[in-house]
């Protein structure tokens, strides 16, 4: 099992309305495709800015390039994130699950 994981910031005030949007629209997609484990959002206040981790976890490197391309380190974004996040890191970072419970 892989972990994709991809880190993002957005004003304090968007904190809430971001979040809101994260669990319709992204939770929605990635449990829409096969091979898609798991969506997990977290959310760490940290004063005018909020950090939002989004950790997805699939069956594999193939599911997970079936769904983001062939460049799987490349970040996806939607268009409505341009209303939200203060950058756009171009990059994810993936990780084998070793150990569960």
């Amino acid at each position: 099992m892989i972990v994709r994981m991809w880190h993002g910031r957005v004003p304090a005030e968007k904190a809430a309305e971001y979040r809101h949007f994260l669990n319709r629209r992204a939770v929605a997609d990635y449990r829409s495709v096969p091979g898609n484990i798991s969506v997990h959002i977290l959310e760490r206040a940290d004063g005018a800015v909020t950090h939002f981790v989004t950790m997805t976890f699939w069956e594999s490197m193939a599911v997970i390039r079936g769904f983001a391309g062939s460049d799987v380190e490349a970040a996806k974004y939607y268009p409505q994130d341009r209303d939200f996040l203060l950058e756009f890191e171009p990059k994810v970072v993936h990780y084998e699950v070793v150990g569960q419970s």
